[in-house]
């Protein structure tokens, strides 16, 4: 079954940082749950413990549901950010997504099958936030529900009772993501018949109950549109471009330093290796003092001659050198942690970039396909994957 964990932390603002820089937590106190589940003694419920609960009251079945069938669906209720910021903002968009969240009721078939109902007032939108020179927010609703249809089951041949062979037995709750959203359902538009995925009808049925609840001035998105979304993966993309610049930049500043720290680490190293000749020299005598040759006499005049405060000269340059070293050595440090960045900063951009030439080229074949691939089970990494076959050959 799949988790709840990673949705859970994000729509509830349980994470401590988010890759997601617009995210604001000193504003998550704005958020507005339109529903949220209680334990008995008034702490929220997590999903998972809401999901557990729903099954041991029956008003959720998993019979028949595969082991890894999804068990939970999440509609995103969303909207350009102009439209809010031009009529009120904060307390429109509530009002607006309080509607927008009595659909979502009418879409899951029941509020008793709504685990969460999130509207997130704390992402800022950097793009037109930018452009206008003031703070703009994004609002828009997070609801998850446990995807219910319900399922009819009849009597066998083989039951007690003959008669009732064929005939209705009872009508269940079950869970089933694929039934409640196939992937392609037929549609008259235009004149013709077209084959869409049930996804677009759900956005009919949205543009339509907002529009006849009152709400007017916006328009039915363009079926595959993401204009406003690219504009902030573009704005995010430059952003993160200037970041690796600037990381680029700081990294060649600091292995140039470093370099240039190297060579005066290496002239301190021959005054410090004169200053250990100068200790070598002479040997204890056998009746006391000290015994030196001409070579190491005449080597020390010649020192003494270039100046009485030699020992001062060479103290300080000991403590020169020991100070470049140190500051190598944080520089180093410092070195690493800003080429750690670099590499995930440059993966970053990559998806950035190959996801929005993706969405430019073919945006409603991308949508199937991250479609598709969000029905599928999570794929395993090849040391689980070879763990399972060995299991499996094992039995």
């Amino acid at each position: 079954m799949g988790s709840f964990n990673t949705v859970e932390r994000h729509n509830e603002r349980k994470n401590e940082h988010y890759f997601n820089s617009d995210v604001d937590l000193e504003r998550a106190n704005f958020n507005v749950h339109f529903k949220q589940n209680f334990r008995d003694d008034g702490t929220p419920e997590t999903y998972q413990e809401t999901f557990n609960r729903l099954l041991a009251e029956g008003k959720i079945v998993k019979h028949g549901t595969k082991s890894d069938a999804k068990i939970f669906c999440e509609m995103v209720y969303d909207i350009n950010t102009t439209y809010f910021d031009e009529r009120g903002g904060y307390e429109y968009a509530k009002k607006f997504f309080g509607e927008a969240y009595r659909q979502a009721v009418k879409e899951a078939g029941s509020e008793d099958y709504i685990i969460s109902a999130v509207m997130h007032a704390d992402e800022r939108n950097s793009a037109l936030s930018e452009k206008l020179g003031r703070d703009v927010y994004h609002y828009h609703l997070h609801v998850v529900y446990v995807p219910i249809v319900e399922k009819k089951l009849y009597f066998k041949k083989n039951n007690k009772n003959p008669e009732l062979a064929g005939k209705l037995k009872e009508v269940i709750p079950q869970i089933s993501q694929s039934n409640k959203w196939p992937l392609r359902m037929t549609a008259e538009r235009d004149g013709k018949t077209v084959t869409l995925n049930s996804y677009a009808f759900l956005q009919d049925r949205y543009f339509e109950h907002m529009k006849s609840a009152g709400f007017e001035g916006f328009e039915r998105g363009e079926r595959g549109s993401t204009t406003e979304h690219l504009e902030v993966l573009e704005y995010k993309t430059k952003k993160q471009t200037e970041r690796l610049d600037k990381i680029t930049k700081q990294i060649e500043k600091k292995e140039t330093k470093i370099d240039k720290l190297n060579e005066k680490i290496e002239v301190k190293t021959k005054a410090s290796a004169t200053v250990d000749e100068i200790d070598a020299m002479g040997k204890p005598a056998i009746l006391g003092g000290i015994v030196t040759s001409a070579d190491d006499m005449k080597k020390l005049k010649t020192l003494a001659k270039k100046g009485a405060t030699a020992d001062e000269k060479i103290s300080a340059e000991r403590k020169k050198r020991q100070a470049a070293v140190n500051e190598c050595e944080k520089l180093k440090s410092e070195l690493a942690k800003e080429k750690g960045k670099r590499p995930s900063t440059i993966e970053h951009l990559t998806w950035f970039s190959k996801f929005i030439a993706a969405l430019k080229r073919a945006p409603k074949r991308l949508m199937s396909v991250v479609e598709d691939i969000l029905r599928q089970p999570p794929e395993q990494a090849e040391p689980e994957r070879e763990r399972q076959r060995l299991k499996g050959a094992e039995r």
